[in-house]
């Protein structure tokens, strides 16, 4: 079975999703089951279908959250060092046409956001820049084409 890298505050956000999955929304739902059924005909009764769309959806939600914290493997970026980006390292790169800086943190995929600056392991980007070092050049495809990157600095924080 592979192991699924995760940091340990990725960790709490699923294990809180989970928690939260199974102690508020599926007995929510389940009073909305009951509620729909007690309005009769369950064969056209649209709340009744939805509700149980709605526990479906929840169910396999909860089904993958329980596999992912039964494969995940905590990695503590504090333990790690080196020149070499790994998983967990804070990369700080630079757009070598537009000169843009860009900070990133490689995380799991459960955990990454964009917006936040945590990019998935399995990203492109991520991809291009294990293994690198600081002042090393990466080439990444992207939907819009190629694009280059300079590392600037790593770090594990």
């Amino acid at each position: 079975m592979n192991k699924i890298p995760i940091t340990s505050e990725g960790k709490t956000l699923v294990e809180d999703d989970l928690k939260n999955r199974k102690a508020i929304e599926r007995p929510r739902i389940i009073n909305s089951i009951a509620e729909a059924r007690a309005h009769g005909d369950l064969s056209e009764n649209a709340e009744y279908h939805a509700a149980k769309e709605e526990q479906s959806h929840n169910e396999t939600k909860i089904m993958e959250l329980e596999g992912i914290l039964g494969r995940a493997e905590v990695i503590d970026p504090s333990m790690l060092s080196g020149d070499e980006i790994k998983f967990s390292a804070t990369v700080v790169i630079v757009d070598e046409e537009t000169n843009l800086e860009s900070k990133y943190k490689i995380v799991g995929e459960v955990e990454a956001d964009f917006k936040s600056g945590k990019i998935s392991i399995q990203s492109p980007l991520a991809k291009a820049l294990i293994g690198k070092s600081t002042g090393d050049s990466v080439e990444v495809n992207t939907p819009g084409g190629g694009k280059s990157y300079e590392i600037l600095k790593i770090e594990y924080i």
